[in-house]
């Protein structure tokens, strides 16, 4: 079976970060950061290339797959900021019709910019899922 692509590595998370060219993006991708670290309690990471990921837990498919991915994290990707939400956006709802302006894919939050986007909603959002994913991977 092949092993994932993105692992977990010692690449300088502040390194990454200060070549992000928009200001705004660059400024953006800071106040998540310290954010999550606050959440998490963990100290960021580089996953892969271009994911800077908090905490970590180990999935096993049915298909026997297996990896190691981070509990929360974000990537300051060209279109969007793309925020991981592990826990899926099911469950929360109720959170999202006051978040603001974003799109989802199965476990990504993209945002266009976080003046978009109500603060205090993602930081309660983000808390509920890495709460969910330490209980659900314990």
């Amino acid at each position: 079976m092949a092993e994932p692509k993105t692992k977990k590595n010692a690449t300088s998370v502040a390194a990454f970060l200060n070549r992000i060219e928009n200001e705004e993006r660059r400024k953006d991708c800071r106040t998540v950061l310290a954010m999550m670290k606050q959440i998490t309690g963990s100290k960021p990471a580089m996953w892969g290339t271009s994911i800077v990921g908090f905490g970590s837990y180990h999935y096993v498919y049915a298909s026997g797959r297996e990896g190691d991915w981070p509990l929360t994290g974000f990537s300051p990707r060209k279109q969007d900021l793309t925020l991981y939400i592990m826990a899926g956006f099911d469950r929360y709802k109720p959170l999202m019709v006051k978040l603001g302006k974003y799109r989802t894919g199965k476990s990504c939050l993209y945002v266009k910019r976080l003046a978009d986007i109500d603060l205090q909603v993602l930081k309660r959002l983000v808390t509920e899922s890495v709460r969910h994913m330490r209980k659900a991977y314990a």
